[in-house]
């Protein structure tokens, strides 16, 4: 139906939903390396049945999502973490980085699969999409611009530095020390290059300046960061409906320009951008259309990816953008709570969809610049 009418697919492998009979198969999901190989065989299963119609695949959305989430805060499945008030069992301090890297092998074998035995003929092409949060640095300090780095590291580097250079960032190599789980010579082989293109998933940004003394467990304390909403008492942007998304058009453009100054010149997808509007779940119909919050959203982003395209030093080279979303859907852990969607669900009728306004700026926005 979508080749039918114009739509070109970009399919996703996997986005957070492993299959209940690998988690209690293998015991730990993964944290298991079994998984990987699953991965693998469910990834040529796809190929196989689809390569002639997909063109575009992705192969796991949001890894550093699922080995935060999943293993150090236990707010996402399978809901493991140290702290036993919320979660049963768990290891903070350890299995964010083993489940990160499974995850990291699931994608390299599933790639060489599909380099191997599909691409010459299907001539698709084939990426992971990593999401990152810009770290503005507090201040112009060497310390401060130290941490923004530090933290990008951490957050894009700890996925993207194997996929593009083969191996984990020397910051974390530093600070995670010998709960770094270590990749073998054959493993970075396999890695290295393993995407072509790199696919974005950015929403917000925070300042950043050095912790000297962290507390806690996992990532967010090994990076001897910490990361701040304002400064000098002015929020870093108007907060959305979600808390932990503050509206930063600028920090899609320096996000980008981070990427390419580490990765050098490569081929970006915008894979997911969006906001949920303050309020928008509790307000009548007819007010929840008129979403100018997103509108504004939307136009300050788009307007910065472009600055970015146009620059004369980095011209960053954009071939798509994706917003997150179509429609309003379930998100994750906050359920049905938070609305991104360009058009609005009416969960108690029907699944009615309508458009908001948002929806028709985007219409109106690809008829000015693309007919």
């Amino acid at each position: 139906m979508l080749l039918d009418n114009g739509i070109i697919p970009h399919v996703t492998l996997f986005h957070w939903d492993l299959p209940s009979g690998l988690e209690i198969e293998y015991g730990d999901g993964w944290l298991r390396p079994e998984t990987s190989d699953a991965f693998a065989v469910y990834a040529d299963l796809c190929f196989s049945a689809f390569g002639d119609k997909v063109k575009n695949w992705l192969t796991i959305n949001e890894p550093h999502t699922i080995a935060v989430n999943g293993y150090a805060y236990g707010s996402h499945a399978p809901g493991r973490c140290s702290n036993r008030s919320i979660c049963p069992t768990g290891n903070s301090s350890t299995e964010p980085y083993i489940a990160a890297h499974n995850l990291l092998l699931a994608h390299a074998k599933a790639v060489n699969v599909y380099r191997t035995k599909y691409q010459a003929t299907q001539k698709g092409t084939i990426s992971i999409v990593l999401d990152s949060t810009w770290a503005v640095p507090f201040s112009d300090n060497l310390f401060d611009r130290d941490a923004s780095n530090r933290y990008m590291e951490f957050y894009a580097g700890w996925f993207a530095d194997p996929v593009f250079l083969g191996d984990y960032p020397a910051s974390m190599k530093l600070y995670v020390a010998d709960r770094l789980p270590v990749f073998t010579a054959a493993e970075k082989l396999l890695l290295k290059g393993s995407a072509d293109f790199y696919a974005l998933n950015h929403y917000t940004s925070r300042y950043a300046t050095p912790d000297g003394n962290p507390t806690g467990e996992g990532p967010d304390a090994d990076d001897h960061v910490t990361l701040l909403v304002e400064r000098d008492g002015v929020l870093i942007g108007p907060v959305a409906d979600s808390s932990w998304l503050y509206v930063v058009p600028a920090g899609i453009r320096s996000n980008l320009f981070w990427l390419q100054n580490r990765y050098g010149p490569l081929e970006f997808w915008i894979t997911e951008n969006g906001v949920d509007v303050p309020g928008e779940s509790a307000m009548p119909l007819n007010v929840a259309l008129r979403d100018t919050f997103r509108v504004n959203y939307y136009r300050d982003y788009l307007t910065q990816l472009s600055m970015a395209i146009y620059d004369t030093q980095y011209h960053v080279n954009v071939k798509g953008y994706f917003a997150w979303s179509l429609m309003d859907n379930f998100e994750w852990n906050d359920g049905y709570n938070y609305r991104f969607g360009i058009h609005y669900v009416e969960y108690t009728n029907n699944l009615n969809r309508i458009a908001k306004d948002s929806a028709n700026y985007f219409k109106q926005l690809i008829a000015q610049c693309c007919n």
